[in-house]
């Protein structure tokens, strides 16, 4: 017998496949960071591996489940390889993806409004 043991071990097992946060993380590791954010924004991804959060987003809501479960997708994406951004450009699947003025990305000859549904990134995280 070991006398060597995982940290947190029972708590994990309990935890197994629901969605679950103390609060200060999203997941092991992905901590939350509650700020006041621009108009019409509730989170961000961050390429530090923090997720900011709306201050007017309540604690424990739907919504703030909702929106974490979308900014972990694309904390999985940026983790795995998929997504990566500068304030220049977006990468998605190895393609990169002009940013421009007033929150817009050119998206295959089009320019679409950061966060629009019908970018594949985004669409993947809804």
């Amino acid at each position: 017998m070991s006398e060597f043991k995982l940290p947190m071990q029972n708590r994990l097992n309990q935890n197994k496949g629901r969605f679950t946060h103390s609060g200060e993380e999203a997941a092991p590791g992905t901590p939350i960071i509650r700020k006041n954010l621009a108009k019409g924004i509730l989170a961000e991804a961050n390429d530090d591996g923090t997720i900011f959060v709306s201050n007017k987003i309540e604690p424990g809501s739907a919504q703030e489940k909702a929106t974490l479960a979308h900014e972990m997708q694309h904390m999985t994406d940026m983790k795995t390889g998929k997504l990566s951004y500068t304030d220049d450009m977006i990468e998605w699947n190895g393609n990169r993806y002009a940013r421009l003025p007033k929150g817009k990305i050119l998206f295959e000859g089009k320019k679409y409004s950061e966060g629009d549904s019908r970018l594949p990134w985004e669409s993947r995280a809804m």
